[in-house]
């Protein structure tokens, strides 16, 4: 389960680069009953809060080129240590450590095969207010082309542990994420090998996404496309997880929709 308390290797933020921030804050809103509140003048972004606690940010993408994703911030105790040993494992600095400000500091990082991530190293505030809860972040995933070296670039950068479990039908094998030195109740997230032609919404590069809790997913899932969006897969069921489908925003920002099943 993840949780708040945000322990180092854990996920603590994830904010969205949209090309038109308003669509994208009446896409979600409509889609996962967010409520967006803008920074104020001088900003081309906000927050979105659930319930009146903060679930993730939206800014304006501006970098040449890129494509609308969401990007997943870690926390971490020492934004500049991780910086150092992101780029002792091959690992490349896509924006610099920020200096420190209210909210803490901030790096963002592609991993040696491009997946995209970022860290944050708390200040005043310390990342989403609300988690694994209807309309909030309960899970994190990465598409690699490679999981061993995934495992070994991220264990050794976030410190993180890893388990192993078979996916129905022969399909393949799939890794789960826990924090260093947390029971296996707190993992996290999980990691994949495909080929590059399944991924091709990130042109055959390595990428990370959320995963959203709702209470029902296909009324989700019907809203999503209801909205400007689209549904990749699903909503189907998956045994011992869930409910879930694999969606897109109107910008083609990917994310999952996951109902968790009930014990």
């Amino acid at each position: 389960m993840m949780t708040t308390d945000f322990a180092p290797g854990s996920p603590c933020w994830l904010d969205l680069g949209a090309p038109d921030v308003p669509a994208a804050a009446a896409f979600y809103g409509a889609v996962l009953g967010w409520e967006y509140a803008p920074m104020g003048e001088g900003h081309q972004g906000g927050v979105f809060r659930k319930d009146g606690k903060v679930v993730a940010g939206l800014g304006r993408l501006t970098e040449e080129g890129a494509r609308s994703a969401w990007m997943i911030y870690y926390s971490v105790p020492d934004v500049e240590a991780t910086t150092r040993a992101v780029e002792d494992r091959g690992g490349t600095v896509r924006r610099a450590p920020t200096e420190p400000g209210e909210w803490g500091r901030i790096a963002q990082y592609s991993d040696p095969l491009g997946g995209q991530f970022a860290v944050w190293q708390p200040g005043a505030h310390r990342g989403v207010e609300l988690t694994d809860e209807p309309g909030s972040l309960c899970w994190t995933e990465l598409y690699t082309t490679d999981a061993t070296a995934a495992k070994e670039f991220y264990g050794g950068v976030l410190g993180w542990r890893f388990g192993e479990m078979e996916l129905p039908g022969d399909s393949g094998t799939y890794t789960l994420i826990t924090p260093a030195g947390l029971p296996d109740e707190r993992m996290h997230g999980g990691l994949m090998t495909l080929a590059e032609a399944d991924l091709a919404l990130a042109h055959g590069r390595p990428y990370w996404h959320p995963v959203f809790a709702v209470a029902d997913c296909d009324e989700t899932a019907a809203r999503v496309t209801a909205s400007g969006g689209t549904i990749q897969m699903g909503p189907q069921d998956m045994p011992g997880v869930g409910r879930l489908a694999v969606c897109l925003d109107p910008s083609n920002a990917d994310f999952v929709a996951l109902a968790p099943a009930t014990a």
